[in-house]
């Protein structure tokens, strides 16, 4: 049977969204990324491509038959704000035979991060480059942190930098896994927590995937206060979700979510830490930047190192 395929090209902010507002009305699994070249958009001149904001390829597949252009009118229709905000592009469809899978997928995507982070979808082959590269295999899902997106390239560049494998660490909001897979190949123990079900599934996954059950333990559930937000991205919560009380019990925490939460768990964030320890937050732009600043550095943190992207910013601090 023939597939009708819908392609589009993104930022590096907007794929977890485009992913995320796909899933519903595809199968997640179903998506296809890719490094963004200049075939994606043959039509631009050679100036232009040189700017291109555009830095992935997004390919999905739905069947060629009597409902297909109905169903590409709802994802034309649920996909149009990004690129109304100019985040994507418009869809582009081509009438294939088959979809590319495996090793016939054009440009698998191969995304590094800092010195050592490789990410790789699971079934990517891949051979190390060098004897110190930390891979990380991580499944499209439904959770904030492909590895693509600003926010948690610059906490990975961050936890590359600060991580020692004796090190205790709480990675509150864990979303995708990616960031706890990543602490813990650096060989340290983590405490992946997350008040979203979804988040909490997809960790474990991820974890699983890259074999770290050993090091990483998996919870529902928010640190302190957070047990009062409710559901940080206005989703819903199950009655299940435990609350961990601060107690200094950790070497290091990395929190890549909203500024308001970062400002709302000042206190437990120090309450939580050993002294000494070291603290990343990230998940926030730089107009949020001082009051962010502002809240920890007002309970004890002393901020020691920074990364940028674009707008995007993630802070390191130490307690004194």
């Amino acid at each position: 049977m023939s597939l009708m395929e819908l392609s589009l090209d993104t930022t590096d902010e907007a794929v977890d969204w485009v992913c995320t507002l796909l899933a519903e009305i595809i199968d997640i699994n179903d998506i296809q990324i890719t490094k963004y070249i200049e075939q994606s958009q043959p039509k631009l001149a050679k100036q232009d491509l040189a700017h291109s904001p555009w830095t992935f390829t997004i390919r999905l597949h739905i069947p060629y038959d009597l409902h297909s252009r109905v169903t590409i009118e709802k994802i034309v229709n649920l996909l149009s704000p990004l690129h109304r905000t100019g985040l994507a592009t418009t869809i582009q469809t081509t009438v294939i035979e088959a979809k590319s899978t495996g090793t016939d997928i054009h440009n698998p995507l191969i995304h590094r991060i800092g010195k050592r982070f490789v990410v790789l979808a699971p079934d990517t082959s891949y051979q190390s480059q060098t004897t110190d590269e930390v891979i990380l295999r991580m499944q499209t899902s439904l959770a904030f942190g492909s590895g693509l997106h600003p926010a948690t390239i610059l906490a990975l560049q961050l936890l590359e930098r600060y991580i020692i494998s004796t090190m205790n660490v709480l990675d509150l909001g864990s979303g995708s896994g990616i960031l706890s897979v990543a602490i813990a190949k650096l060989g340290a123990t983590v405490l992946a927590l997350d008040n979203d079900a979804i988040a909490v599934q997809a960790t474990q996954n991820a974890v699983v995937q890259n074999q770290v059950e050993q090091q990483v333990k998996v919870i529902e559930g928010s640190l302190g206060v957070g047990s009062d937000l409710g559901h940080w991205m206005g989703g819903i919560t199950s009655n299940h979700v435990s609350k961990i009380e601060s107690q200094p019990t950790f070497d290091l925490i990395v929190a890549n979510i909203f500024a308001r939460v970062h400002i709302a768990l000042a206190n437990d964030f120090k309450r939580s830490l050993r002294p000494g320890g070291i603290l990343i937050t990230a998940g926030f732009t730089s107009d949020h930047e001082e009051n962010v600043v502002t809240a920890l550095t007002d309970v004890g943190f002393e901020m020691i190192d920074c990364e940028r992207i674009n707008e995007w910013v993630a802070l390191a601090y130490r307690l004194c």
